[in-house]
């Protein structure tokens, strides 16, 4: 996995031949500075708040195997939908953080056994 530094250095790259390269190459190099530095400030902020986040239950026989593949998916996922986030449409860009932003109540919700499907919330 990589870490925030291994970002902030492919950023500091990036940075470099954007201030060596001609003003028509030099947008495409700045471009993904910044995706670099989406990355790193994303990966501080889950180091930082990792207690904060969901984590799903393992069940036997899964373990952490699965539980680190899925995390790469989801990271690579992510990692995705960061780098293009400007070509998404506005009215998709406000669904997706909209989305985002309602996962933090989950955690205060109770599961139904066996079930992934959250039940209502208790008045």
């Amino acid at each position: 996995m990589f870490s925030s530094k291994y970002y902030r250095t492919k950023a500091a790259e990036f940075r470099e031949l954007a201030d060596m390269s001609r003003p028509e190459e030099s947008s495409e190099f700045r471009k993904r500075e910044r995706s670099f530095t989406s990355l790193a400030d994303n990966e501080e902020w889950l180091a930082h708040n990792f207690e904060k986040t969901l984590h799903r239950a393992h069940q036997d026989g899964e373990g952490p195997i699965l539980a680190s593949t899925e995390e790469y998916v989801l990271r690579c996922l992510g990692a995705a939908v960061i780098m293009q986030w400007n070509s998404i449409p506005k009215k998709l860009q406000r669904e997706l953080f909209d989305s985002a932003s309602s996962m933090g109540e989950l955690p205060r919700r109770r599961h139904a056994a066996g079930t992934d499907r959250p039940l209502p919330a208790q008045a």
